[in-house]
C-alpha cells in the first residue's frame, strides 16, 4: 500500500498512482516508466505487446460468460507535462515524483503532478487487476509522448489494438461523458474521473452524444444504447 495516498479511495487507483509516481517519464523519455508497466504486467500475467513508437498494449481475456462481447480498450498515456518551481532542484529524468495530500488536493512538492495521465493509467490499471467486476476481453492501450506532438498515438503498431470501442480516460471536464463514432473508426468515450465499475457498464450501439453525469447516478442506471 502507498505511504502517502493509500488510504484514499479507490485504493487500488491511488496506490498504482503513487507508484507511478516513482518512475521518470518525460515525453519522449518513457523508458523507465515503460520497464514499469511491463514488469506489472508480466507479474499479473497478461498478454503484452510493444510497437515500434513505444507504446504498449495489454490484454486480459473476458471473464465468464462475456466471451463473446466486444473487446474494450482502455487508453491513456504514460508520459507526463515536466514544470518546477525557479527554487526546487529537480532532475526529471531521475527524480520520482513526490505526492503529499493538500486538504481535497493531491499535489506534488514543488513540481507538476503528473495526475495527467497518470490518474487514467493508474485507473487502467486497477481495472485490469480488479476480480470483482465482470468485464469483455479488455485491451489497455498506453501510449507515449502524447504531451509534446501525440507521437505514440499517431505512430501506433498495425494490428495493435483489437477492439473496436476504446475508452479514453484523459480529460478535463469532471462528470463528463462524451461519446464521438466516425465512420470506419473506433468509437472514442472521452471521460474523466468516474468510477471504474462505471467503464464497463457502457454498452456502445452508434451514437453521438454529450452527457452530463451526474454523482447520485449510479452505474447501473446509465444505458447508452
Amino acid at each position: 500500500m502507498g505511504k502517502i495516498l493509500g488510504h484514499l479511495e479507490p485504493k487500488a487507483v491511488w496506490n498504482y498512482f503513487e507508484e507511478i509516481c516513482q518512475y521518470p517519464r518525460p515525453s519522449k523519455k518513457e523508458e523507465k516508466i515503460a520497464a514499469y508497466m511491463m514488469g506489472w504486467a508480466k507479474e499479473n500475467k497478461f498478454e503484452t505487446k510493444r510497437d515500434k513508437a513505444g507504446n504498449i498494449i495489454v490484454r486480459k481475456p473476458a471473464t465468464k460468460g462475456m466471451e463473446n462481447r466486444k473487446p474494450i480498450a482502455i487508453q491513456g498515456h504514460i508520459d507526463m507535462v515536466c514544470e518546477k518551481n525557479n527554487d526546487v532542484k529537480f532532475d526529471f529524468d531521475k527524480d520520482p515524483i513526490q505526492p503529499w495530500i493538500d486538504g481535497d488536493w493531491v499535489k506534488a512538492k514543488g513540481t507538476t503532478l503528473g495526475a495527467d495521465n497518470g490518474i487514467g493509467v493508474s485507473m487502467g490499471m486497477a481495472l485490469m487487476t480488479s476480480t470483482d467486476i465482470p468485464h469483455p476481453p479488455l485491451e489497455l492501450l498506453l501510449t507515449v509522448d502524447e504531451e509534446t506532438g501525440l507521437t505514440g498515438a499517431i505512430q501506433l503498431g498495425k494490428g495493435m489494438l483489437k477492439a473496436e470501442i476504446l475508452i479514453n480516460l484523459d480529460s478535463e471536464e469532471e462528470e463528463h461523458l462524451r461519446l464521438v463514432v466516425q465512420e470506419d473508426r473506433i468509437p472514442l468515450l472521452y471521460l474523466n474521473i468516474l468510477p471504474i465499475q462505471f467503464l464497463m457498464r457502457l454498452f456502445l450501439k452508434g451514437c453521438v452524444a454529450d452527457i452530463q453525469v451526474l454523482k447520485s447516478m449510479t452505474a447501473g442506471q446509465i444505458l447508452l444504447s
